[in-house]
């Protein structure tokens, strides 16, 4: 019987320096990708790593060769995950249209191609070429929300929260805001109304019930430490049954009558009527502002399909003292997101939403979908190679996603994937592992493809990652 005490001796001596791995022939052309520096860690990392496996847990005696094959396997094992840890482009094959995790709405061709030859060098952020002085950042961006949604002024920050801590520190500071319990909401990534509300530095009042607010419980709440007036439309989920709360018109006619502001969180930010495609509840903001809302708040990359921002609109006067604040600089946005936000705000503008991605994904038809699902199948079968992969259509529902249209299921027709030698998880794995990433679904069973959210453009790359499951 071997000496288990010899056998870690043997194996401690067997592992190969970090300069036999640096030069080895696998190991060698990582040095253009990675960096000589990092993969020199990497290869102190991994040597490190079996050196406290082999005295843990004595590892039966083995070769050199074979401990310098598990080195080389584990470097290369690192730089890939390295690798895949970058931001990417994906296929979001999922049907969820504003994927959070995905980056939510995709950029039009315009926006993109804006940001390239627009935004991506030297630009007229804050220049103003007519006058050759300095210009005002944001400023076009600013005039298109005004015009979409007939508010006096708008500015932009770089997320809805940004823009709720920015309206409630400069509006509520060191007083009360009332608030309906019902819209004590958390959204996604720990976003929590009370915690921005505690930040700001002002005092939050509850008033009503979880699923009952009247006009009375906002009357009874006002006191002269009342600063503001917050409505939140909850986004991610919604109260169905014994519920009530006033319309904004009402609410607004009892907050001026004090003279106070009435601040509406609207979350997505719809600037169009969606009825069509399903969104029923989310609020339009131009009806906010003409409702009586004096500030409004949403996102850019939600149902507005832009990119990351935090839009404020309202009134001049509120605008500027935001404006002002030293709290704005902090929180503005830089020239690769105006620009963007710039090219959507004007499609919107011309009533050309057939721009924008995720509009276009919500409006997609289940036929349209099975119709385009059935080619995509059909082009699958023809591959040269064989493939022990069947690809078959059945009925399912997509997301809108984002927190937006929680209620909201599309119809639609899912590519359903069974393999001869893979199970489910391993299917979905190796997708994602395909370069660029397919992001599947998983469900009875078996993975599923919603070419909702695939681009036609992308067609050619997900046939090429199905075709890598092999025989």
């Amino acid at each position: 019987m071997a000496n288990p005490a010899a056998s870690k001796d043997l194996n401690l001596r067997a592992i190969p320096s970090v300069d036999q791995l640096l030069r080895t022939e696998a190991v060698v052309p990582l040095r253009s990708s990675v960096g000589m520096p990092r993969l020199t860690t990497i290869a102190r990392e991994v040597t490190e790593e079996m050196r406290r496996e082999i005295q843990s847990e004595g590892f039966p005696e083995k070769t050199k060769d074979t401990l310098l094959n598990e080195a080389v396997r584990r470097i290369h094992s690192l730089c890939q995950r390295e690798a895949l840890s970058v931001l990417r482009r994906v296929i979001n094959a999922t049907g969820v249209i504003l994927h959070t995790n995905l980056g939510r709405a995709p950029l039009s061709e315009i926006a993109r191609k804006s940001i390239a030859k627009e935004a991506a060098g030297y630009c007229t952020l804050e220049y103003d070429p007519t006058t050759g002085s300095r210009g005002k950042r944001g400023g076009h961006a600013e005039e298109l929300l005004t015009q979409l949604t007939g508010a006096e002024a708008a500015l932009v920050v770089n997320n809805c929260a940004s823009a709720a801590l920015l309206i409630l520190t400069v509006l509520a500071r060191d007083g009360e805001t009332i608030v309906s319990r019902g819209e004590l909401v958390e959204i996604g990534g720990d976003f929590r109304v009370p915690d921005v509300m505690s930040n700001s530095g002002t005092r939050m009042v509850e008033v009503g019930s979880t699923n009952r607010t009247r006009l009375d419980d906002y009357r009874r709440a006002m006191n002269d430490n009342t600063c503001l007036i917050m409505r939140v439309h909850p986004s991610n989920y919604r109260i169905i049954g014994f519920t009530d709360s006033p319309e904004l018109p009402q609410l607004a006619s009892l907050v001026h009558e004090s003279g106070l502001p009435l601040y509406e969180d609207a979350g997505s930010g719809v600037l169009n009527d969606l009825s069509r495609y399903g969104i029923n509840d989310e609020p339009i903001i131009s009806e906010s502002i003409a409702a009586g809302a004096d500030v409004v708040s949403f996102s850019g990359d939600k149902l507005l399909g832009a990119t990351q921002a935090g839009l404020i609109v309202g009134r001049r006067e509120i605008i500027d003292r935001l404006r002002k604040h030293s709290l704005y600089r902090a929180l503005r946005v830089d020239k690769l997101c105006l620009t963007a936000l710039e090219a959507t705000l004007d499609a919107h503008r011309r009533g050309a939403i057939e721009e924008i991605p995720a509009l276009r994904m919500l409006a997609l038809t289940k036929d349209a979908i099975e119709e385009r699902a059935k080619n995509f199948i059909a082009k699958l079968a023809r591959s040269s190679e064989p493939n022990a992969l069947t690809a078959t259509i059945v009925a399912g529902q997509s997301a809108v996603g984002g927190g937006s249209g929680p209620n909201v299921h599309p119809p639609t027709a899912l590519i359903a994937l069974k393999h001869e030698h893979l199970n489910e998880g391993e299917i979905e794995k190796k997708l994602r592992l395909f370069s660029p990433s397919v992001i599947a679904r998983i469900a009875d069973d078996q993975v599923l493809l919603d070419l909702r959210t695939v681009d036609d453009s992308e067609e050619p790359e997900l046939l090429a990652a199905l075709r890598s499951l092999g025989v």
